[in-house]
């Protein structure tokens, strides 16, 4: 019930909460349940009485779109009926809660409102007095106070709104933010490896020129490739920018189960690469997946460009708690990547494995060559 009561619209709200106070205020069990200000001689109900019953309550139907006409036609609708001195009404709530409303809703001219609302509510005391009223001058101070402390709140309503609002605005920016940074390494770590492995393929091309037509052939063929796979990847990022809702599917995003693909494509490049896999090879969540692929992708884009024709080492190990990646290879201390250059790259890597609570490190071998060792926590794709 609470949960349909939430999915209806504003103006359904104050809709239903105008009828139901109004059909309140002709029940006899309820009906003299409300404030009453002046404590005038009483005089029947008649057709006014109604009328200005009804003067009260209805005005809640538009209580968000106009709060400062249904504070007027509520408050004037309330003074005139304590001003003819009619029983107390339920119908009388609708005052307090069109001055909620006002202090909750109303975008423009608050000062003006709330000194017109004080000035009526001033103008009402003096004629109940020279009605006769027998009400001491602090019972109108205390039902001034409490109408204030209805407006406060209604303007506290209005602040926290607002702050909620602003809130949910910064974390859009963050998450945005953090979205663009996650693209931005995907961009550089697909061009940076396709482009690269094509370079190298192309540079490998002209020694096979005055070769036979079928290495040639080869050769051009691993290029073709290579710029297929770079485009397929390209296309999925701008699928994730265009937030077309399909994009991210784990069958078009690169997996770890992919990483043969990444392996074949460097030996083609004339990179000497061999892959080891241990473990069950279980399947992973789309982004601890994609961390290792990028992981082991940089690695080899690295390896060609710094290690070109280095034997070249990946083993990768499924452990019950988390993927371990290694990747290294052979070659001179000064042939190792700078790690820290640009934000982007293996620092990027590195940042993108903590955020899933994980850590690498990248740094030359004492022995020659670099290594590359990342740590992945492992969880099931949900």
């Amino acid at each position: 019930m609470l949960l349909r009561w939430q999915r209806l619209s504003s103006s359904t709200k104050d809709s239903a909460l105008a009828l139901a106070l109004t059909v309140l205020a002709f029940v006899p069990t309820v009906s003299s349940v409300g404030p009453q200000l002046g404590d005038l001689p009483q005089r029947p109900v008649d057709a006014l009485a109604v009328a200005l019953v009804l003067a009260q309550a209805a005005p809640l139907a538009i209580r968000r779109r106009w709060p400062a006409a249904c504070l007027a036609v509520s408050g004037i609708a309330f003074a005139l009926y304590q001003s003819f001195g009619y029983p107390v009404s339920i119908a009388g709530l609708g005052f307090y809660l069109a001055l909620f409303a006002a202090g909750a809703h109303q975008a423009r001219y608050r000062r003006v409102t709330a000194a017109t609302a004080t000035a009526a509510y001033i103008g009402l005391a003096i004629a109940l007095h020279l009605l006769g009223s027998p009400s001491q001058p602090q019972v109108f101070v205390v039902f001034f106070l409490s109408s204030a402390a209805m407006w406060a709140a209604g303007t506290a309503m209005r602040r926290w709104r607002a702050e909620e609002a602003e809130n949910r605005r910064l974390s859009v920016e963050v998450a945005t933010a953090g979205e663009r940074a996650r693209i931005a390494r995907d961009l550089h770590d697909v061009v940076t490896h396709h482009v690269t492995a094509m370079v190298v393929q192309a540079d490998a091309a002209q020694f096979l020129l005055d070769g036979t037509p079928g290495n040639v052939g080869k050769g051009l063929a691993a290029i073709s490739d290579t710029g297929r796979r770079a485009l397929t990847e390209l296309r999925h990022l701008l699928g994730v920018l265009e937030a077309t809702g399909d994009s991210a599917k784990a069958d078009r995003a690169p997996a770890l189960g992919r990483v043969s693909d990444l392996v074949e494509q460097a030996r083609l490049s004339g990179q000497p690469v061999e892959l080891t896999r241990r473990g069950d090879h279980r399947e992973h969540a789309v982004d601890v997946e994609l961390a290792a692929y990028r992981v082991v992708q940089e690695a080899l884009t690295n390896a060609m460009k710094y290690a070109t024709g280095r034997p070249t080492r990946v083993e990768i190990e499924d452990h019950h708690d988390r993927i371990e990646i290694e990747v290294t290879t052979d070659g001179t201390s000064a042939s190792a990547p700078v790690a820290e250059r640009g934000g982007r790259g293996l620092s990027g890597l590195r940042e993108r494995v903590r955020m899933l609570g994980g850590e690498m490190a990248a740094a030359a071998r004492p022995e020659g060559g670099f290594r590359v060792h990342a740590l992945i926590p492992s969880r099931r794709q949900a």
